[in-house]
């Protein structure tokens, strides 16, 4: 029993499966299991796992743009976007909107501290030309950041690949690597301040965390990323995640055709206080 399960489950491990068993979780079709039961074909175990307790985050957001096919909403700093990493169910933006627009699809995704637009569609037909749309870079996204030091130019590409890379913790994540997929962002500097640069960033594909991987890699991480050093990949001996909060990073402008009319569609999320230009209006 106790081997099965840590074979067939290795999320957890075999000391946690056998605290579980212990507290009476497992069962062997109606009776408690015991560490040392044999498992016949045809039976069936079952876990019933405890309340999932999650995380507090900010759970609130905006609508930015609403019609019966599209929805756009502004995620705020330190949301995830959607289930994952054994913690986030309920506690994620998905659900959230889910509550007003329980056929809503996410198109895309931001990290957890990122802020900004995010697209849902809300019917089949949208959620097909709008996945379309994203695969043949028929789309313009266009975020703001705050990253490290002066870049020497007022505007470059950035087009390192990006692939798997080690990390103590998780085994790999994504980091710029030779071997990696290709991908491509422009960068545009819009002020340059005291120790970091404030830029604009159209990001041509969408790698997981391209722009904190491209700017690091040139040389400019982007401020307080406890992840990501210069070169792209991981700083040397750290144990953070790639959802640590920390940096800071807005989706700023989305624009696409709009599925069903097919005309000119921008989104626009205006971006926190940290991530805009002297003299930039407060009010949009």
């Amino acid at each position: 029993m106790l081997a099965h399960l840590s074979a067939c489950h290795p999320r957890a491990s075999r000391e946690e499966w056998a605290r579980r068993i212990a507290e009476g979780q497992v069962r062997l079709e109606d009776a408690p299991a015991e560490p040392g039961d044999r498992l016949k074909a045809g039976q069936w175990l079952t876990w019933a796992r405890p309340p999932w307790i999650e995380p507090e985050v900010p759970l609130c957001t905006a609508v930015l743009y609403e019609d019966e096919d599209l929805l756009a909403v502004a995620k705020p700093d330190g949301l995830p976007t959607m289930p994952g990493g054994g913690e986030f169910l309920e506690h994620t933006l998905l659900a959230l909107v889910r509550r007003r627009a329980p056929e809503a699809s996410p198109m895309h995704r931001l990290g957890r501290s990122t802020t900004g637009i995010v697209l849902f569609a809300r019917t089949a037909e949208a959620r097909r030309l709008v996945q379309e749309a994203f695969r043949s870079h028929r789309l313009r996204k266009v975020y703001r950041a705050l990253c490290m030091g002066h870049p020497a130019g007022d505007g470059f590409d950035l087009d390192a690949p990006i692939g798997a890379v080690p990390h103590p913790l998780l085994g790999t994540v994504h980091g710029a690597s030779p071997e990696g997929r290709s991908s491509l962002s422009r960068v545009r500097v819009l002020e340059r301040r005291e120790g970091c640069s404030l830029v604009e960033v159209e990001i041509e594909t969408g790698r997981p965390h391209q722009i904190r991987i491209h700017l690091a890699f040139a040389g400019h991480p982007l401020v307080g990323d406890p992840l990501y050093g210069p070169g792209g990949t991981p700083l040397p001996g750290t144990t953070a995640l790639p959802g640590d909060p920390g940096y800071r990073l807005h989706a700023l402008r989305l624009e696409l055709l709009h599925p069903r009319t097919g005309r000119p569609l921008t989104l626009f999320c205006a971006p926190p206080l940290a991530l805009r230009r002297r003299g930039e209006a407060t009010d949009f």
